[in-house]
């Protein structure tokens, strides 16, 4: 084995204050400060993939988010014979028969532009009363210990889609995600509220509770 790879794999086991490091399977940066807000109890010391060099390509070819999920905390956790987790999200529009879904972040093309899937949404829903516009956010989270998966989450969350983007909040399709409690969409409502009801938040809360009984 070669030192390079060899001071890869012991960044990532090293012991920090008694705890494991944790791998997460992005290198989204705003991915991964929601991902590590989420884990900061969790007993692991959270790190991205931009700690290691050389990580394999992941395509993300599978027809669920589970399945996408586990396709990248199996090859991270199997590269850095350590601990990795990985989450597939998007949305599902019902009127468009499910879409985004798996291919969310490149709904608009490759270039994974937000304004861009946002504006896609809208306008494939077009004038669609409020009624025909359901919608739910979907996130898959997957955990790996060298290779081997070791807990599969999904958790959603229910909405409308707004009939224009509003909001500074959050990212993604955030800006036209509307919450019908409130009448506002992640994008207005701001990160407390979302930490509480999100999808992501759901699916976190159970992995967070699962590694602390496997930590």
């Amino acid at each position: 084995m070669s030192p390079v790879r060899n001071s890869y794999i012991h960044e990532c086991l090293k012991i920090s204050n008694g705890m494991r490091t944790l791998v997460v399977a992005t290198k989204n940066e705003k991915k991964l400060h929601e991902l590590k807000r989420y884990l900061r109890t969790a007993r692991a010391d959270v790190v991205s993939l931009k700690k290691f060099q050389k990580i394999p390509r992941i395509v993300e070819d599978k027809s669920t988010f589970k399945g996408n999920a586990a396709k990248k905390a199996i090859i991270v956790s199997a590269f850095v014979k350590g601990l990795a987790i990985a989450d597939d999200s998007g949305l599902c529009v019902e009127a468009l028969s499910g879409s985004p879904g798996v291919k969310s972040a490149r709904f608009a093309g490759l270039a994974k532009n937000d304004k861009a899937n946002n504006r896609k949404v809208l306008d494939l829903l077009g004038d669609r009363a409020r009624s025909g516009r359901k919608a739910r956010f979907v996130c898959a989270v997957c955990i790996a210990d060298n290779g081997k998966v070791m807990k599969v989450i999904e958790e959603d969350c229910k909405g409308l889609i707004a009939f224009e983007p509003k909001g500074r909040y959050g990212f993604g399709y955030d800006p036209i995600f509307l919450i019908p409690k409130y009448d506002k969409t992640f994008g207005q409502l701001g990160l407390k509220v979302k930490d509480r009801m999100s999808h992501r938040s759901k699916a976190l809360k159970k992995a967070r509770a699962f590694l602390k009984k496997y930590l």
